[in-house]
């Protein structure tokens, strides 16, 4: 283990394969919340889900024995308008390649919904894309609008396997623009300056717990948190072993990672 878990303050914890797979909560979740909160452990819940915000996962959590609260909470939907509002303020209008959840959060940070002519296109996982909306997102990208992705997940793990994610979506708009994304969520580093802004904690005292290397893992280095890998969800041991940026430790689950910190 080439981290000291009592040094840790913070952990920003992925979802999806993490704390649940499609429907299936993962075993241990409300023992190490409890466990968390009786070491005054900060957590933020991060996921580059673009099609459900804070309200969704507080009342999920609920019914697997755990009380969070909205504000331990940030999605890519959430994440996206937020940093639109901060560090691009001039983007006004969008057209939306997403479903309602990132509709909504965008028209509450002030950003308008739109066909045509818009300042932006915002990409998040859509799951009744049409190919007239690929279409015209192309042409507002190609006129000039900015391409922001929520995420650029191009697998969503679910109780049937992996499927198309928001990064699927998002590499046929990059071909077909011939654009590069402004990138929101995991592993690009607006979202992990959102989370840690949010835990009030610094990048060397909070580490990330995730299962995908490309995103949770990578991203984290990259910014300097520490990282915590766990095989519930996308990435294997092995994969892990090979990869240039490696976790600085692997868990088989949430349990197993709750045993080895209570050692301290």
């Amino acid at each position: 283990m080439s981290i000291e878990l009592n040094t840790l303050r913070a952990l920003l914890i992925d979802l999806d394969g993490v704390l649940w797979v499609g429907n299936q909560p993962l075993p241990g979740v409300a023992d190490f919340f409890a466990f968390l909160e009786a070491r005054k452990i900060r957590y933020i819940l991060v996921s580059n889900n673009a099609t459900r915000r804070a309200d969704y996962t507080v009342e999920r959590m609920r019914t697997m024995g755990v009380i969070v609260s909205p504000e331990n909470v940030l999605t890519s939907a959430d994440a996206t308008p937020r940093w639109l509002r901060a560090k691009m303020p001039d983007i006004k209008r969008a057209f939306v390649v997403g479903e309602s959840a990132l509709v909504e959060a965008l028209h509450e940070s002030g950003i308008e919904r739109v066909e045509r002519d818009a300042d932006a296109v915002v990409v998040g996982l859509d799951r009744k894309l049409t190919y007239d909306k690929l279409k015209q997102a192309t042409l507002e990208i190609r006129r000039g609008a900015k391409f922001i992705a929520t995420n650029t997940d191009k697998t969503l793990p679910t109780e049937v396997g992996l499927t198309p994610g928001a990064g699927s979506i998002v590499a046929a708009l990059i071909a077909a623009s011939d654009t590069a994304p402004l990138v929101i969520g995991k592993p690009a580093r607006p979202m992990f300056d959102l989370a840690l802004e949010m835990a009030g904690t610094t990048a060397q005292e909070t580490a990330m717990l995730g299962d995908r290397l490309d995103t949770d893992i990578e991203g984290a280095a990259r910014v300097g948190l520490k990282t915590i890998m766990v095989l519930t969800g996308v990435s294997t041991r092995a994969e892990a072993e090979r990869n240039a940026f490696k976790p600085d430790c692997i868990f088989a689950d949430l349990p197993a990672l709750q045993r080895a910190w209570e050692q301290y």
